[in-house]
């Protein structure tokens, strides 16, 4: 029978081993949503634009990152880049970088959506006003569209936080490496990774209940 042994559940541990990994994290899935957001919002511009020099690049980008597991894409990027730059860039960065070039796909399709859900006639009120279509999406459409995103981008996001993770597997300092290192160091390695998904569970629920509560309050808004 499995004999689990709990004892060295302590603050030291969190302390010593998790804490650095749980920053580390945090940061990766912040860095990642706003620099997903920012370039996904300009891929979906692109796609929207009906200019085929900007659609097509842009759709052929969107679908490929799509296609492609994440952890894949952090492994090419993270051994290619220094092979084509002629120095390494590191774990941490490079996950920086892979996140936000992945999550851009998923965010674009995300913006895509919630633009295309504006009725056209707030696009119509806007040329009546005689903005240019720059103004009239940095003024009228954009700011519409991102309130009923809202939860649908703290959905993607929590879905992040999980896929940090997968930054194990070039060595970076994540959440579930410190409970991997703690687990080496203390010997019970399945009562750390016990720890481990509770640990997950309990953020990325907490947060599935801030999402509820931010869709109800844009509903009313509605």
């Amino acid at each position: 029978m499995l004999s689990l042994d709990i004892s060295f559940y302590n603050w030291d541990l969190f302390t010593n081993y998790i804490l650095k990994g749980l920053v580390f994290s945090a940061q990766l899935t912040v860095l990642a949503t706003i620099g997903g957001i920012v370039f996904g919002t300009f891929l979906a511009l692109m796609r929207l634009s009906g200019k085929p020099l900007l659609v097509y690049p842009a759709t052929f980008y969107v679908n490929t990152m799509r296609a492609i597991p994440l952890v894949m894409v952090i492994l090419w990027f993270f051994l290619l880049m220094p092979m084509l730059i002629g120095r390494p860039i590191g774990a941490d960065l490079s996950a920086i970088i892979t996140f936000i070039a992945f999550e851009a796909a998923f965010f674009s399709e995300i913006v895509r959506a919630g633009i295309q859900s504006i009725p056209r006639g707030q696009i119509y009120a806007g040329e009546a006003l005689g903005m240019t279509y720059g103004q009239n999406m940095r003024l009228v459409i954009l700011p519409q569209a991102f309130r009923n995103m809202l939860p649908i981008f703290m959905t993607q996001t929590i879905v992040l936080f999980q896929d940090t993770s997968l930054v194990y597997a070039i060595g970076a300092y994540d959440l579930l490496k410190g409970f991997e290192i703690a687990g080496k160091n203390f010997g019970r390695p399945i009562e750390t990774y016990i720890l481990a998904a509770l640990t997950y569970f309990i953020i990325c629920f907490s947060l599935s209940k801030a999402v509820r509560l931010i869709q109800a309050k844009v509903a009313i808004i509605r």
